[in-house]
């Protein structure tokens, strides 16, 4: 399995409205895509507060790297992509993405 993890720095007039509005894009894309094992979204609530910043973030659980190459090549992922891009502080510059692979 392959965990796909992005974390988002938002610009801050970026309304907590608004996220939840881009991260229902996650559970049409989970419908649609094969391979897509679960999925969770939503901002940070850690104790230890190290955040930097990306106070929200989702992860995506796949069956394989195929699927998460499926998932990556998706017109409407693209299109979440872009989202999250336009709405994260400095662009791409605002997301950090990590793929690991899990037993």
């Amino acid at each position: 399995m392959i965990r796909h993890i992005v974390l988002i720095r938002f610009q801050p007039q970026v309304t907590e409205a608004q996220i939840t509005d881009i991260f229902a894009a996650l559970p049409k894309l989970a419908a649609k895509l094969p391979g897509i094992v679960a999925f969770a979204a939503g901002r940070s609530e850690s104790p230890e507060q190290i955040e930097r910043g990306y106070l929200h973030g989702f992860t995506i659980d796949f069956t394989g790297w195929d699927a998460l190459q499926t998932y990556a090549d998706d017109p409407d992922h693209k299109a979440f992509g872009g989202q999250l891009v336009a709405h994260a502080a400095g662009g791409l510059d605002g997301l950090l993405v990590f793929d690991l692979k899990v037993s």
